[in-house]
């Protein structure tokens, strides 16, 4: 099989939650720890950083993973879902795992596919392991794809545990109260190992608590340690700076009176608690042994997105219109959007919006702005809730737009509406983010993007 062959074999032969939901999903570790035995435990040869959480865990995860490069490690990176090409989930250095590699692995590995019939997602875990073994990296940043306990990623001994944030999300699989959906995403804590919490809740924290004390782990909450005093955008003054503004934040630590100043190239106002969690999780790592000075912190969080290539994170792909594309998709994060966008200066507000069928839909519209304008359209998944369905929902709500049947007709109407001092959000869902074309954007505004999207392929753009 070629590439393309192989990925079609894995997204059609095998569970995949980001395209069928919880059907896919498979609670328990045996086929992820057959899948490894089988290829020797390569999670046993690398150290790791694992990462829970209900938001900001991909950017934790990122922001981390740029640090621990420009420390001089080697430094993998396992994340999901992908936006474009499947091998953003694996990454060394930022450099995405070869075609070769997924070519050879999925050979290698199909007989006990056939037998044991695992998930899309606990193949790619074992992939992505078996590649950091192969590769020979320092250490890994592994990202949680759903919950902790049984998440397949929950086989490794991490250096840190980080659980970032607990909010409404795939309740329908984590559990329907706060304290359920903290329980499962404690599972990450393992015994000794210090956790750092980005967030707490009244009904989180006990369960944090409790689970830590279990396991004889130290456990740090992150806004407790430091605290964001101040913030702003500003436009960097370097060159070969795209995407809009750089977010500089003002960091005080505890029982200290001096002011540490970051400057991130994620511009997301909801990075400033994402820095408390990243910079307390590098605390730990220095007292586990690892060399990761203020320096050095502060080169890899203001090279993020160009050492580790995040997308999706109140990206600017286009100005005058400023065109934004976001991935928030579930209450917490329209939240955190619908902030970000009253921040941000515009006149009129176009929205385009996606979602999946088994989100809290109507909890997520009740929050979107009523002055907005609407573009309601549908990732192409057949997890994807209707664009008339989302439609008729949001009207119920107070919400008017129209609908459109792909991404890329919702954002030529918006072109034809919006003016240059307008705000254009694509938001709603990870997968819709993911089909944002820049040809097509080029196409409808007659002019370059900034770039940012430009290794990925042509989605629709030509419909």
């Amino acid at each position: 099989m070629d590439y393309q062959e192989t990925t079609e074999y894995l997204f059609s032969r095998l569970p995949m939650f980001s395209r069928m939901g919880a059907a896919a999903y498979k609670a328990d570790l045996t086929n992820t720890i057959k899948l490894c035995e089988s290829l020797g435990n390569p999670q046993q040869a690398f150290k790791t950083v694992h990462i829970a959480g209900t938001n900001g865990k991909g950017s934790t995860s990122h922001m981390l993973a740029a640090i621990l490069q420009t420390a001089g490690y080697k430094t993998g990176l396992y994340t999901s879902p992908h936006l474009k090409d499947f091998r953003e989930r694996i990454k060394v250095n930022g450099e995405m795992v070869s075609e070769d590699f997924v070519i050879s692995f999925t050979e290698n590995i199909t007989p006990l596919i056939e037998e044991i019939e695992p998930s899309f997602f606990e193949i790619t875990v074992a992939m992505a392991f078996d590649y950091f073994k192969k590769l020979q990296v320092d250490i890994a940043i592994i990202e949680t794809g759903l919950g902790g306990r049984l998440d397949s990623t929950n086989i490794i001994t991490p250096e840190v545990s980080v659980i970032t944030n607990i909010g409404w999300d795939h309740m329908n699989l984590l559990g329907n109260t706060l304290e359920e959906i903290a329980f499962e995403k404690a599972g990450i804590i393992k015994e000794n190992i210090p956790v750092v919490i980005g967030e707490t809740l009244p009904e989180t924290w006990p369960v944090f608590e409790k689970k830590a004390k279990e396991e004889n782990a130290p456990i740090f909450i992150a806004p407790q340690i430091r605290q964001a005093a101040d913030w702003k955008w500003e436009k960097p003054a370097r060159q070969g700076h795209s995407g809009g503004n750089e977010l500089i934040v003002e960091v005080t630590e505890q029982h200290h009176t001096d002011h540490k100043v970051y400057h991130l190239d994620l511009p997301g106002i909801y990075q400033t608690k994402n820095l408390l969690t990243v910079l307390e999780a590098c605390s730990q790592l220095q007292q586990r042994g690892w060399k990761i000075d203020d320096a050095i912190i502060h080169k890899g969080l203001r090279e993020t997105k160009k050492l580790t290539g995040l997308h999706g994170r109140w990206e600017t792909i286009h100005h005058s219109p400023q065109l934004v594309v976001d991935v928030a998709h579930n209450v917490e994060g329209m939240k955190q959007l619908v902030q970000q966008i009253e921040m941000t200066e515009h006149n009129e507000l176009h929205i385009i919006v996606g979602m999946v069928k088994d989100k809290d839909v109507d909890n997520v519209l009740k929050l979107m702005p009523k002055n907005a304008r609407y573009y309601f359209t549908k990732a192409q998944i057949p997890r994807a809730l209707s664009e008339d369905e989302l439609a008729s929902k949001a009207k119920q709500l107070g919400l008017e737009g129209k609908s459109f049947s792909n991404i890329n007709f919702a954002l030529l109407s918006a072109a034809q509406k919006a003016h240059k001092k307008d705000l254009i959000i694509v938001c709603g869902s990870v997968f819709l983010a993911g089909e944002v074309s820049l040809v097509a954007v080029k196409e409808i505004w007659g002019k370059e993007g900034t770039g940012i999207f430009d290794h990925f392929w042509d989605y629709l753009g030509h419909q």
